[in-house]
């Protein structure tokens, strides 16, 4: 039996990456993989759901033998909060056979829960289910504040980031403490998410605006997208004071700007102009053709 089976596949090192494909990606028939609590939909692929730290999760797999890292390990993109806005490149990268992961870290702003939480599904992830050790990091809007925060955390365990439209400063939203609209809401559930006082947060050093050293150090490749009338989340104090303090520190930063976001969104939100550059930029950096 042991012969045939390495007849069929052509290798042991096949054989072990079907077997691998097998528990990951779960059978074509549709079937729930052991670990997982259920499966649906997400836009034709499969989405396996399971909860991590008490908190919804969900893994989206490939249709086709999974991309894998240098260690023949999966290649994942892990996306922090509105998983489902601008997916066309996330589409796309799940074609090329990407795993998409997700958890529900909302109303946590990147705080230490979140962080907290961010590490057990980065555990679950890589060390129950076999993923590569150094995900692809995704970010929108308030995301912006868990993908820094988690990386500056772990710099080691990033392969690229790519953020849409990022909050890199609390104090400019939902603080409002800038050029910015704000949100006087969301700003108390921010401050108490990281048990800080209005004063405590103007001074705060661990939010990306101020944790910038550590990812020039780590020579993380960076792509994001912005909008430059965006009234909500205004890029000159995210995304440009980031770079700005990066290219002080010997780092990098691409940006897509947009010259203007609709009306309706105050800026906020746009039609996507380049999700192949995005694509690219991810396949470059996680080592795929």
């Amino acid at each position: 039996m042991l012969q045939h089976r390495h007849r069929f596949c052509g290798t042991r090192a096949t054989c072990q990456l079907l077997l691998l494909w097998a528990c990951v990606a779960a059978p074509l028939c549709g079937q729930t993989p052991t670990w997982a609590e259920r499966t649906e939909q997400w836009n034709g692929f499969p989405q396996h759901h399971l909860t991590i730290a008490a908190r919804p999760a969900y893994l989206v797999a490939p249709e086709v033998p999974p991309a894998l890292d240098k260690q023949g390990k999966p290649l994942w993109i892990w996306r922090a909060r509105f998983p489902g806005f601008h997916a066309e490149m996330d589409i796309d990268l799940v074609k090329r056979g990407y795993h998409i992961a997700y958890v529900d870290v909302a109303g946590m702003f990147g705080g230490p829960q979140a962080m907290e939480i961010g590490d057990a599904f980065y555990q679950h992830l890589t060390g129950k289910l076999g993923f590569s050790d150094r995900p692809v990091l995704e970010g929108v809007s308030r995301g912006g504040l868990f993908v820094y925060n988690w990386a500056a955390r772990h710099p080691e365990r990033v392969a690229c980031i790519y953020c849409d439209t990022p909050v890199l400063d609390f104090n400019s939203w939902p603080g409002g403490k800038g050029t910015g609209l704000g949100a006087p809401r969301e700003w108390q559930q921010c401050l108490e998410a990281y048990g800080l006082s209005e004063d405590e947060a103007v001074q705060f050093p661990q939010i990306p605006v101020h944790q910038t050293a550590v990812i020039a150090q780590a020579r993380i490749p960076l792509l994001h997208i912005v909008s430059e009338s965006d009234r909500v989340v205004p890029p000159a104090e995210n995304t440009y004071l980031v770079k700005q303090r990066l290219e002080a520190q010997s780092g990098s930063m691409e940006v897509i700007s947009v010259p203007q976001g609709t009306e309706k969104s105050n800026g906020h939100h746009f039609t996507h102009p380049a999700p192949d550059q995005v694509v690219q930029f991810i396949l470059k950096h996680t080592g795929q053709p």
